[in-house]
């Protein structure tokens, strides 16, 4: 009699990876900007945007997640194959122009790091960064990415983890500001970019391509049924560590800068602030913990513009194949020529992220219809409830896009 396997740790780490690949996006310098103005600007207040925002994303990614597991395709591929030609180009041309906003913002990032700790110039430090990213993804699998990724994400972690313990935290504000919503005065930008920074358009379109690296097999459902299982495990895994990473970033600009009335307007301001009030020790951790960040996320944007661009032609991600390589060529190279344009780069990371809130409800809405279709899932389509809570999520982030809009235009 032959004995089923144990679903235990070690069953579960042969399914850890595409949601730590897929969380580096979202504790990428982007956040870091949107991070560090919330908390020093607004103290504990807007802790409970990455509250909200990452259980959006939970179900979200879960969402990109079940579609790639049950019909092998990513977003891309899908859009292109199900809905009418001139409406995929727009929606997958606006997820590239969302790839590229990503990519801006991760490269800037590692920049601006690399300007911290060895002085280089942005130029120089972007155009190293690029380089580097583009020599990881041509010359690594999937599996060793996750490892780097998954490396890089440790890294953050403990840096932040490092500025917790040497900072004077108010926790009980820090508790309400996580657990009840508020909005204070000239806020709104900046909730909408923590949103778009969390809730990030690409990173759904990658982790629908990533989690089909395992190569499983689609024919048997109990097989999938399990994946789905475990996909949910790494998915939820991961976002918590990525929700603990950010609410840290908001945590130490609120104990540091906003409880000395510093408002940040710089990334170089934060770790010039940083020296005479805790070290430098700390300001050196903050560099090379966001050229960590910056490097990874650029290779988890520039992956998600390859997967976007090849799906425009009906064709999985391979880093091998031309369309595959062009799109993340296009990714890297438009976000690098934008960054020699920028005159305000802390500006600049803020308004990335607003790009993607933006972007967001088309990619929501996609993946909901996909998901809900009989036609696209067969009889994994999504349920009713999972259908309105999607469709909830979608409401609500329009709504915050309408009225920033507004706000905008009233000046």
């Amino acid at each position: 009699m032959k004995h089923k396997p144990a679903r235990g740790a070690l069953e579960i780490l042969k399914y850890v990876g595409p949601g730590f690949l897929v969380t580096i996006g979202f504790i990428d310098p982007g956040n870091w900007a949107a991070n560090v103005a919330a908390g020093s600007s607004f103290g504990y207040h807007l802790l409970w945007v990455v509250t909200l925002s990452t259980i959006m994303l939970i179900i979200l990614q879960y969402d990109a997640a079940h579609l790639g597991i049950v019909t092998g395709l990513c977003i891309s591929e899908a859009a292109t194959k199900y809905y009418r030609k001139w409406l995929s180009l727009i929606i997958l041309i606006s997820a590239m122009i969302a790839s590229i906003s990503t990519a801006l913002a991760e490269i800037l990032g590692a920049a601006i790091g690399l300007n911290m700790l060895l002085g280089l110039p942005i130029a120089l430090g972007a155009g190293l960064a690029t380089i580097v990213v583009v020599v990881m993804l041509f010359t690594n699998s999937y599996r060793k990415l996750e490892r780097w990724i998954i490396g890089f994400v440790a890294l953050i972690g403990f840096s932040f983890l490092y500025e917790l313990l040497i900072c004077d935290v108010r926790w009980g504000a820090a508790a309400e500001g996580w657990l009840l919503p508020s909005m204070p005065l000239g806020s709104l930008i900046i909730v909408m970019s923590i949103l778009g920074a969390v809730v990030m358009p690409h990173n759904l379109f990658l982790h629908s391509e990533v989690i089909q690296s395992r190569q499983w097999n689609l024919k048997d459902e109990r097989i999938i049924k399990k994946q789905i299982s475990f996909a949910l495990t790494d998915t939820m895994v991961a976002m918590i560590i990525g929700w603990a990473i950010n609410s840290a970033m908001i945590i130490v600009a609120a104990a540091i800068f906003y409880a000395h009335g510093i408002e940040v307007t710089e990334l170089q301001q934060a770790q010039a602030t940083l020296k005479p009030l805790l070290g430098k020790m700390s300001a050196q951790v903050f560099a090379f913990a966001l050229i960590c960040a910056g490097i990874a996320s650029s290779t988890t944007a520039a992956l998600a513009g390859g997967s976007i661009f090849s799906g425009i032609f009906e064709e999985p991600f391979d880093v091998k194949d031309s369309h595959s390589r062009t799109g993340i060529i296009l990714t890297l190279v438009c976000a690098l020529l934008a960054i020699f344009f920028i005159s305000d780069a802390f500006k600049a990371l803020i308004l990335s992220q607003v790009v993607l809130s933006m972007q967001l409800p088309i990619t929501i809405f996609t993946l909901l219809f996909l998901t809900s279709s009989k036609k696209v899932m067969g009889g994994f389509v999504n349920t009713r409830l999972n259908i309105a809570i999607n469709w909830m999520i979608g409401i609500i982030v329009t709504f915050l896009n309408i009225t920033l809009l507004w706000k905008i235009a009233k000046g």
